[in-house]
């Protein structure tokens, strides 16, 4: 299957950039670019990707207002956006996961990441620049440990092992090659912890595991 993609950048070299790198891929295609928020919003109406990759600072509407609109809980029929960005502000990052963002990058994380990222939305799965997260984790550990959001006996043993390698960074696949389970286990696994915990992504379940010194 090929995977749609939509582009969302107010700056074309950006955009020829990341069509180069995910055009080369055999199972993706850029399928449209918008240069401004609100064009976004309309060819994502339009086209129907599969995954939208959206800048945050765009004319007319920024990319968390596209997220909003395309992913947010009052989506009519949400869409998988993940945001790439010059801005790692913790900030921008809380607001795009809110706004049912499935990923958030740092243009900088470099082609891979980028292709993973794409490749993480199809699956389910919300991919964060690895900085992100560890600043992420930082301001959970600096501001005290949180009040566990559930007891700990809420997950079972190999859930809470499940929640300790998602802490790590790592992916389903990575999971599933390190506990000698497949990928869709794994993600099997993560979803019941994620409703378990009554969080909205990996960054929860991390924070959870933070907030227990439940860490390796």
């Amino acid at each position: 299957m090929t995977i749609r993609i939509l582009l969302a950048d107010d700056q074309e070299s950006v955009r020829v950039g990341f069509r180069l790198i995910l055009d080369s891929q055999p199972d993706m295609e850029v399928v449209g670019e918008a240069s401004d928020g609100l064009q976004a919003v309309e060819l994502a109406a339009k086209l129907r990707p599969d995954v939208v990759l959206a800048d945050i600072r765009m004319p007319r509407l920024d990319g968390l207002e596209v997220t909003r609109r395309l992913a947010g809980p009052e989506a009519e029929n949400p869409m998988r956006v993940v945001v790439v960005t010059t801005f790692g502000l913790d900030e921008y990052v809380h607001t795009a996961l809110r706004n049912g963002a499935c990923g958030f990058l740092l243009k900088r994380s470099g082609p891979t990441l980028l292709v993973e990222a794409v490749r993480a939305a199809m699956a389910g799965d919300t991919l964060i620049s690895p900085s992100l997260t560890v600043s992420l984790l930082q301001h959970h550990r600096d501001a005290g440990r949180p009040k566990a959001a559930e007891p700990l006996d809420a997950l079972t043993s190999r859930e809470t092992e499940i929640a300790r390698l998602v802490a790590k960074g790592m992916t389903n696949a990575e999971i599933g090659a390190e506990l000698f389970i497949s990928a869709g286990t794994a993600k099997t696994h993560v979803a019941n912890v994620q409703r378990k915990l009554d969080v909205r992504n990996r960054v929860g379940i991390a924070a959870w595991i933070w907030g227990n010194g439940l860490e390796e």
